[in-house]
């Protein structure tokens, strides 16, 4: 008996045994409630792949299937762990073939509200991302022929037949399983959700840190943590319009600063920009920047405060960002207190979903044989 047909027979008898769950279409939309200060989602779902109840079980045994890679090794999941808050804890990830590649894995939450996946910005929609690490030789390394194959002997066809009303599994779909999967995964009952809510009383470094974070630096007027100004609102990530949530955050100097959106744009004026990711649970999702080149919130903070390089490309919001009036053309810094660094680091750790990263409608179906 293949794993796929215990779980459709156990989902069967599930089903059959409540009353209330006989008159569901089986394809109906799935229900995600996000917090209305997160915004509009309606028009961020693609009309050619709604969310369902189907739809979402068959992306998420997907993203858990050691089936779509090259040896049968790996899964998204490996790379993209959920106690982590998707990501997997290395700098760079090694693939099927101990080959690394190049940055570190993003974290892979409330995705309704951003565009542009990859540190470079490479795929426009998730269902893109969703499929290029199975193809790709350093990660997966997979023929979706093979894939397919494969995944018809283990008893898929069933489940995409239910999911898509289609005869057959094909690439396209696999990438619309995986995508309504991860389109669903929303984080928004951190203690800093719990706050917002009114139903968490922050701690006075909590609140002052989160004034810190939210605040653009005036010397002399105000002081702040310059973070919010490319990681927006609630979400606390990039701004989706267009590239605007790509930065150049003062990583390298001209000499030795890598690619980033400019890989994807072709324009010089893109190179060392990179995406804005969430901070939503970043104190789980060390290492952090797009190489993972710093292992503590408290090395991040001292990157921002007294570690930025100059670049032709530094993004003007580091470089007007400063509690302390600089000369023109002088290395950027916040001059932050000792005391202001916690109190920044205490509001980031408001933002660790307990809730999210032990959802059982995240976590591996397959009870731990496959991941």
């Amino acid at each position: 008996m293949t794993k796929i047909f215990y779980l459709i027979v156990i989902t069967g008898l599930i089903i059959g045994c409540n009353p209330k769950e006989t008159n569901i279409d089986p394809n109906s939309e799935r229900e995600l409630n996000p917090p209305e200060y997160f915004g509009s989602y309606s028009n961020r779902i693609p009309d050619d792949n709604p969310i369902t109840r189907k739809g979402f079980e068959l992306g998420r045994m997907l993203f858990y299937e050691k089936k779509l890679s090259g040896d049968n090794s790996m899964s998204c999941a490996s790379c993209h762990q959920q106690k982590k808050a998707f990501t997997d804890g290395l700098a760079t990830s090694p693939g099927i073939d101990g080959v690394n590649g190049k940055v570190s894995s993003m974290s892979l939450v409330n995705l309704m509200w951003a565009e542009h996946f990859t540190w470079n910005g490479k795929f426009e929609q998730i269902e893109s991302q969703s499929i290029e690490p199975i193809r790709n030789p350093i990660e997966m390394h997979e023929s979706f022929d093979h894939a397919i194959q494969e995944l018809e002997e283990e008893g898929y066809t069933t489940l995409f037949q239910e999911a898509f009303n289609a005869e057959e599994i094909t690439e396209d779909l696999i990438g619309k399983a995986l995508a309504q999967f991860q389109r669903s995964l929303i984080s928004s009952n951190s203690k800093y959700d719990q706050y917002l809510r009114g139903e968490y009383e922050p701690s006075p470094s909590e609140k002052r840190g989160e004034r810190l974070f939210f605040t653009h630096p005036i010397p002399g007027q105000l002081r702040g943590g310059n973070c919010g100004d490319c990681h927006l609102g609630p979400l606390t990530s990039g701004a989706i319009d267009g590239f605007q949530g790509f930065h150049n955050n003062g990583l390298d100097t001209d000499e030795n600063i890598d690619e980033g959106l400019m890989a994807v744009t072709g324009d010089p004026k893109d190179k060392g920009r990179f995406k804005t990711p969430s901070l939503r649970n970043i104190a789980l999702t060390a290492p952090y920047m797009h190489d993972g080149r710093f292992e503590t919130l408290e090395e991040v903070i001292e990157h921002y405060d007294n570690g930025i390089h100059q670049s032709s490309t530094l993004d003007i919001l580091i470089i007007e960002g400063s509690n302390e009036n600089q000369d023109a053309g002088e290395r950027p810094r916040l001059f932050l207190t000792e005391q202001e660094k916690e109190d920044i680091i205490a509001f980031l750790h408001m933002l660790t979903d307990e809730d999210f990263i032990s959802n059982p409608d995240f976590s591996n179906p397959f009870e731990n044989e496959n991941n």
